[in-house]
């Protein structure tokens, strides 16, 4: 039955390389390793530390797993295809007994070498296609580790976005801007640079949804605590005089309801409106609406 060990071992491998492909340079929505991992985790941060994710650790963590699952997975689908032919297609150093290296632990310890690119040789493949796809192994560990740092690069730019436009609504909320103040051309302009900041987070959300995960540190860099104050600028500057905040306003609305739409069909699933979603949003990350917030919203919570 070891023929079986070769078509299983080529499954692996490309199952991990399709992962790694949708979920750095193709993202959707449909699943996959990464995501499967990372949603268990954060369900299990939530069971485990109530409101609160215990020290924030769903995001890292889930991205270690992930790189930890990928190469393993590798690793061991390469080692299926090597070990149907050990010890006939392999050259051994002096000293070896090749009958009594031949075993799938063996098989094993040649693919994690070879991912690794360490290139020890004491055993090392000696017939002409396995020493095409030897080469082909490390490539691929090359290309695992490119992806690693891809994603960190990516992710955690995402993260600061996201921070920096909660703590920018923060500073907008604890300085009372009136609404006077507001109904002018610098209130207008700063209407714009949160629409701009949030469909940049909008495309985040789409291009690395595994950033959701993460937990913020505090209230005043929370999105999921914050976003409720940008509710409240547009509904305020709706009933403006001077026509580019409203112009504004309606831009800013419209990034909240794009914003909204990518959190509910991703992750949340509530089929309601901006503010039911963004309750939600909320209480999923352990920022439930409190008093300091604009009036009462459409729905609280998931459906």
């Amino acid at each position: 039955m070891t023929w079986l060990a070769t078509p299983v071992g080529a499954v692996l491998v490309l199952f991990i390389l399709r992962d790694v492909f949708h979920t750095l340079w193709h993202p959707t929505r449909h699943g996959g390793l990464s995501r499967l991992v990372m949603v268990s985790l954060w369900w299990l941060s939530a069971r485990l530390g109530g409101r609160r994710r215990p020290a924030g650790l769903a995001g890292p963590l889930g991205m270690v797993v992930v790189v930890a699952a990928w190469a393993l997975t590798v690793a061991v689908g390469w080692g299926l295809i090597y070990w149907p032919h050990m010890p006939e297609d392999f050259s051994y150093a002096t000293g070896l007994v090749p009958s009594e290296h031949a075993g799938p632990l063996d098989a094993l310890y040649i693919s994690l070498v070879t991912l690794a690119t360490l290139g020890l040789g004491d055993i090392a493949p000696a017939s002409g296609w396995l020493r095409v796809l030897a080469p082909m192994e490390a490539l691929v560990g090359f290309v695992l580790l490119s992806a690693t740092v891809a994603w960190i690069l990516g992710i955690y730019p995402a993260l600061a976005r996201r921070r920096s436009l909660a703590l920018r609504l923060s500073h907008v909320r604890r300085s009372s801007a009136t609404a006077q103040a507001l109904d002018s051309d610098g209130g207008a302009a700063l209407l714009d640079g949160l629409a701009s900041a949030l469909s940049t987070i909008t495309v985040d959300f789409l291009q690395y949804a595994e950033s959701y995960y993460f937990h913020d540190g505090d209230d005043n860099t929370s999105l999921p605590r914050q976003i409720r104050h940008a509710i409240g600028l547009a509904d305020q500057a709706d009933g403006a005089h001077h026509p580019d905040v409203r112009l504004s306003a309606s831009v800013l609305r419209r990034a909240l309801e794009d914003l909204a739409v990518v959190l509910d069909e991703s992750f949340l699933h509530t089929d309601g409106g901006p503010e039911r979603v963004f309750a939600a949003y909320a209480d999923d990350h352990g920022r439930p609406q409190g008093p300091d917030g604009p009036p009462h919203y459409g729905g609280s919570g998931r459906s």
